[in-house]
């Protein structure tokens, strides 16, 4: 089910029709969405959130927790090779940027002030840069493969 932008050669145009502004400044321009702005901020549901632009399955529900950092914060993507984490060094920090592997969409940044219990990691997500899949719906959707995480 998942649509591979890169496969799809999707065109800037076609990415600014099929996405709404937000989604498209997100994951296309590395922009930021404001703090507790984004509808999965407070979006506790089982189910797994994928990327928006490819559909590419990301995180787990089982992994989000309340960082009150006023994005999505998950302890551990679903699978490691579904993100890649690039050095971020805009806006005087020093970070790391983590992007989808298929469709290369800025999804937001992991840090190292996550749970320790659940291996220290903080990846804060932007909403804008995913679609919430709920676990009743994971076979409808083309995600039946996930079924097990719940």
């Amino acid at each position: 089910m998942t649509q591979n932008n890169k496969k799809l050669n999707n065109t800037d145009a076609e990415l600014k029709e099929r996405l709404s502004d937000i989604e498209y400044r997100v994951t296309q321009k590395n922009a930021t969405e404001t703090p507790y702005t984004g509808v999965y901020d407070d979006h506790y549901e089982e189910g797994i959130y994928v990327d928006v632009v490819s559909g590419e399955a990301l995180f787990s529900s089982h992994d989000k927790y309340d960082a009150h950092c006023g994005w999505p914060a998950f302890t551990r993507p679903i699978e490691e090779s579904t993100i890649k984490e690039v050095d971020d060094s805009s806006h005087g920090m020093r970070r790391i940027e983590v992007r989808s592997e298929e469709a290369d969409s800025h999804l937001g940044h992991v840090f190292t002030d996550g749970p320790n219990d659940q291996g220290g990691l903080r990846y804060c997500i932007n909403s804008a840069a995913m679609k919430f899949i709920a676990k009743d719906d994971l076979e409808k959707e083309g995600y039946g493969e996930y079924k097990d995480l719940f």
